[in-house]
């Protein structure tokens, strides 16, 4: 997160993750009688000769202003929201805020999830559906030094492994499918137990703690890396949700939303300069420490997750064996009574 997080957070993180990441809730749609008497929160645009009216929309990332959500930045700094109809509106990243008060309060239309977490909200009987998947790879990874000999998942056996608190899920399911024996020591936002050898495995996203390791003093080339997706554990992150209402309700909103956000991501990759600028600016505005260097890295990697070399859409599309997964991994832990049915999960309204 920092892109996992470049703040302290997880001695609180999976609870916190749960409340924020189910705030997902329709927004109520504008009726034909209901756009002829406008009301302070909505405007008239102009758009190819026609007259639309703005709608206010409020998204939900899960966690501080980073390039991680850059798209979502950019594309409400550019206008393209407007373009679509919509009043964007960001829903700064609050501690301690639950989500029944959100709910009730009726603030959030759509938001970023982790699959994981987005199953168990649905399990749990909130009623989501992924209308949007771009990022068909997760990027979390394991961490080891070369100069510690473990090159291999299976050299792992009897070491000490920093794992985030609340986290050690997909770490464990790993661990399990290998038959390996490692003490996980949980961790917060720092990489010093690796750093000083009290551990010699931390786990890290590409995007954000990998590269931390390496400002940290660490060339690419003493690290081993382990992505869990090239070990079968591929628990997806970042999908778009909403609530089924909303999809029901108002489809054309749900695709708009969409069209913006991903035209924001192309505008982010294609001008990172222009779109680090945006994020950094936002985050000073809210008093966040940032740092540039670190903030284009992540856009960088978001570009390769979102839009590999020789891509030129987004892939958008949820695999049915990578949910299947997940929710597998979820109910056999026992943090799921039951699987939903997938059908009812993922709701694509545009592949590219």
């Amino acid at each position: 997160m920092k892109g996992f997080f470049t703040l302290p957070r997880f001695h609180f993180q999976i609870t916190l993750l749960f409340f924020l990441l189910g705030m997902v809730l329709g927004c109520a749609p504008k009726g034909a009688s209901e756009t002829e008497t406008m009301d302070d929160s909505e405007i008239l645009v102009g758009k190819s000769d026609t007259t639309q009216t703005l709608r206010d929309v409020t998204f939900l990332p899960y966690w501080v202003t980073t390039a991680q959500f850059a798209g979502y930045y950019v594309a409400e700094e550019k206008g393209f929201y407007e373009k679509y109809g919509i009043r964007m509106h960001i829903i700064p990243f609050t501690p301690f805020v639950t989500s029944h008060e959100l709910i009730a309060e009726r603030k959030a239309d759509f938001a970023a999830i982790w699959l994981v977490n987005a199953i168990g909200l649905k399990a749990g009987g909130v009623d989501i559906v992924n209308i949007a998947q771009p990022s068909s790879r997760s990027s979390l990874m394991l961490i080891t030094k070369k100069s510690s000999g473990i090159d291999s998942i299976q050299k792992m056996d009897g070491k000490r492994a920093g794992i985030w608190g609340g986290f050690e899920l997909q770490p464990r399911a790993l661990f399990k499918k290998y038959n390996i024996n490692v003490e996980i020591v949980p961790i917060g936002s720092t990489n010093t137990l690796f750093l000083m050898d009290a551990v010699e495995i931390t786990n890290a996203s590409w995007f954000d703690e990998y590269h931390s390791i390496i400002n940290s003093g660490y060339d690419p080339d003493e690290l081993n890396t382990f992505f869990f997706a090239d070990y079968g554990l591929n628990f997806l992150e970042d999908g778009i949700y909403c609530m089924r209402k909303t999809m029901e309700d108002d489809p054309d909103l749900c695709r708009n939303f969409i069209k913006a956000t991903l035209e924001g991501w192309r505008y982010a990759f294609a001008n990172m300069d222009e779109a680090v600028d945006i994020v950094v600016n936002r985050a000073k505005g809210e008093n966040l420490p940032v740092n540039r260097v670190h903030q284009k890295w992540m856009l960088e990697r978001y570009r390769d997750l979102y839009l590999p070399v020789g891509s030129t859409n987004f892939h958008n599309d949820l695999s049915e064996k990578d949910y299947n997964f997940a929710a597998g991994v979820l109910f056999e832990n026992g943090q799921i009574a039951e699987i939903p049915d997938f059908g009812s999960f993922f709701q694509p309204l545009l592949i590219e």
